[in-house]
């Protein structure tokens, strides 16, 4: 658990290069030119940052409570600037993270992150935040499909090839291949930003078919 939850801290250290990649000016009628980027997906980074803060951090950390205040717009700031104060609490947890400094490390086997996170995925959707729920959803796929193949010493991949190998060697059947592929369908269209391309409903019925796979296949 300690080493998967390392790897999600450089994960979504990564995307933040994403982000910043998506930098840059508009011009405004009220205070001129400012910075804007892609909100969608600082949405997105910002509540999966968030939940790794409470997993690995706890809610009443230093960490936690300062990656709120951060993202608390100011007068005249646009999300670049808030955007800018959450990375660098966040680099600060990813180091005292990985440097052993966090008191709740004892804790973290027994930390049911999975469920955490379709918890929060299941808010978000009921909030009106469909795409970053969907993209959380498919998260938690993703990761139980590659914690599937290390199990059956199948080869790391794509979530599409890794979910084509595992019904291949018949870990799960045709049927559930199918289904995996219909859900990771959803993940890429809210990753992509396409909301048209699925419904609430759709995003309700993904959070409990993952549920149930998760029930039978890491139980």
């Amino acid at each position: 658990m300690i080493q998967k939850l390392s790897e999600r801290f450089d994960q979504l250290f990564d995307e933040i290069k994403q982000i910043e990649a998506t930098h840059g000016k508009q011009n405004s009628q009220l205070t001129g030119t400012i910075d804007v980027i892609d909100n969608e997906k600082t949405l997105t980074w910002k509540v999966k940052s968030k939940s790794l803060l409470v997993t690995t951090c706890g809610k009443d950390s230093q960490h936690y409570e300062e990656f709120i205040k951060a993202e608390k717009l100011r007068s005249y700031e646009t999300q670049w600037n808030a955007f800018k104060r959450m990375k660098s609490v966040f680099i600060a947890a990813m180091d005292d993270y990985k440097n052993g400094y966090l008191t709740s490390l004892k804790n973290l086997i027994q930390a049911e992150v999975f469920d955490s996170e379709l918890e929060q995925a299941q808010e978000l959707l009921s909030s009106g935040y469909k795409l970053a729920a969907a993209v959380i959803a498919g998260v938690v796929l993703e990761t139980t499909l590659r914690d599937i193949c290390l199990q059956n010493n199948l080869a790391l991949g794509k979530l599409d090839k890794m979910n084509a190998d595992l019904a291949k060697a018949g870990i799960y059947n045709k049927l559930q291949q199918k289904r995996i592929t219909a859900l990771a369908d959803i993940r890429n269209s809210a990753a992509h930003g396409k909301p048209e391309e699925f419904s609430d409903d759709d995003v309700i019925m993904m959070i409990r078919d993952i549920e149930q796979f998760l029930a039978i296949y890491l139980a």
